[in-house]
């Protein structure tokens, strides 16, 4: 559906923050659901974060509530991960995800859910 691309992943202490980004090529941006998933060593993938298209509603995963904050700018076809207060769990491969809304404009946490994926960007937080 969209090529997604990741990048602002990276190395840093527990407590620390980082700002992961996504960049979407396409010219119907603000009709694509967008999320974040993440994936540790051994481990399936879980939800992290996700927008809606417009109305800027969102939804995390309960271990991540507080800390992230996801957003978008249509403007931009960029959707942002804000992450603070990162602890050694936090470590994993974050990917962005995307689906083409046809109908109502809502935000949903399933991998299924979402069609577009990047190639993901890799978050180390030491102890």
């Amino acid at each position: 559906q969209v090529q997604l691309v990741e990048s602002g992943g990276g190395l840093v202490q527990a407590g620390g923050s980082l700002r992961l980004s996504c960049a979407a090529s396409t010219r119907t941006f603000s009709s694509y659901r967008m999320g974040w998933f993440r994936q540790a060593p051994g481990k399936e993938r879980e939800f992290v974060a996700a927008i809606s298209c417009r109305s800027g509603s969102t939804d995390y995963a309960d271990s991540v509530k507080g800390r992230f904050t996801i957003s978008r700018d249509n403007a931009k076809n960029t959707v942002y991960l804000q992450m603070n207060s990162l602890k050694p769990e936090d470590t994993a491969v974050y990917y962005c995800a995307g689906q083409y809304v046809f109908g109502a404009d809502v935000v949903l946490q399933r991998a299924r859910d979402f069609a577009s994926w990047g190639q993901g960007t890799q978050v180390t937080v030491s102890a």
